[in-house]
């Protein structure tokens, strides 16, 4: 893939301290199994032509929300950088699509932690030699789970398909959002705390 900064399945990416195993754990915490991820894929054909429409909503929210639009912000003049904010809404978009794709490898696990590494001050702003703060504060990353769950529910609906369908589309995309931010918590953790 030629989206700049997506490296999913780049060998150079550093290995998930999570392995397979504690991640299917994780699964079974969250009541995550085969059904939730049947119900992303059959979400994929629904959402992908709608993906530009989706982040329209989510940067419409971020971009409302001041101490969240500071995190693509330089530090000094608190002015975005439509750069950064370009960059990231492109691969942004491949997430929706990932999400949706529900292939839970080695190769998707590398990659959860990689973004986990770009909220964090370990890895934010590298990628895109962006100038903006130091990382995604912790506080926000659970909450914004919920913004984007709740904001998919009219994308998903717009196949007319029937209620119980798209109840099990969005829960299971809650489920695969909690995980995925779960993943992403790692660098925040004490080592060994995880």
């Amino acid at each position: 893939m030629s989206l700049p900064g997506y490296l999913k399945g780049d060998s150079k990416l550093a290995s998930s301290p999570i392995t397979r195993d504690a991640f299917q754990a994780m699964q079974e915490a969250a009541l995550f199994g085969e059904d939730d991820v049947k119900a992303l894929r059959a979400s994929r054909p629904i959402l992908e032509p709608q993906v530009d429409q989706i982040l329209d909503v989510w940067y419409g929210f971020v971009g409302s929300k001041p101490f969240l639009l500071k995190q693509f912000s330089h530090p000094d003049s608190g002015q975005p950088d439509p750069e950064y904010l370009g960059r990231v809404r492109a691969r942004f978009g491949q997430w929706i699509l990932d999400t949706a794709d529900a292939q839970y490898d080695e190769d998707w696990l590398r990659w959860q932690f990689e973004i986990g590494r770009r909220h964090h001050r370990v890895g934010k702003n590298l990628t895109d030699a962006a100038v903006s703060t130091a990382l995604i504060p912790f506080r926000y990353l659970l909450p914004l789970a919920q913004p984007i769950v709740q904001t998919l529910r009219p994308f998903l609906e717009r196949t007319g398909g029937p209620t119980k369908t798209v109840d099990a589309m969005q829960d299971a995309w809650r489920k695969s959002v909690l995980l995925q931010v779960t993943l992403w918590s790692y660098p925040y953790v004490i080592a060994g705390d995880f």
